[in-house]
């Protein structure tokens, strides 16, 4: 049994914890700016300021590129599942159109890329408070959701290919043999 979540298969999380990374690393530069400073050449002010704007600028701009890179290799993922891996060979169609021949992949590569578990978001919810907790249970509750619709939500993730779209792909006979 895997227990560890491929880093493509939760991109929010990948994508935090990169920018996270990024924050310490130019922390780390800033540390070392007079040592930086002297070695390239440039102002110790100059080497303050590129710090001071990396801080915000460089964990925003990791974030936003980690995340999308997950998600394009979650989408390539949903791809090599529904059309097979490309095996190199080129055929000509009676039209004259040229395509690749894709050929289906094993049950264990299947499992692989369709093991993880995708989970929904959740519900602003309703309940049950006093007059007084109201306002902040209802705020709570706004607050999860939120939360829950930008770790889990349509942007989020890429959806796993069904069953169903699988088999329309591959033609797959049903178990009807009345």
């Amino acid at each position: 049994q895997n227990l560890l979540d491929r880093p493509r298969n939760r991109p929010v999380r990948t994508a935090l914890g990169v920018a996270w990374l990024s924050f310490y690393v130019v922390s780390l530069i800033g540390a070392a700016n007079d040592i930086i400073a002297v070695r390239f050449h440039v102002s110790v002010e100059s080497v303050t300021w590129a710090v001071r704007i990396g801080l915000f600028v460089v964990p925003v701009a990791a974030y936003a590129l980690t995340k999308r890179l997950a998600l394009g290799l979650q989408r390539s993922d949903r791809d090599k599942v529904l059309h097979g891996r490309e095996t190199g060979i080129i055929t000509r169609m009676p039209n004259g159109e040229f395509v690749e021949v894709h050929e289906p992949l094993s049950q264990e590569q299947l499992h692989v890329l369709t093991q993880h578990e995708q989970y929904k978001p959740i519900g602003p919810g309703v309940g049950d408070a006093t007059e007084d907790l109201k306002i902040a249970f209802r705020l709570a509750r706004r607050l999860r959701s939120w939360f829950s619709e930008s770790l889990y939500g349509e942007g989020a993730q890429i959806a796993k290919p069904t069953v169903q779209e699988y088999q329309v792909l591959h033609k797959e006979p049903t178990e009807d043999h009345a």
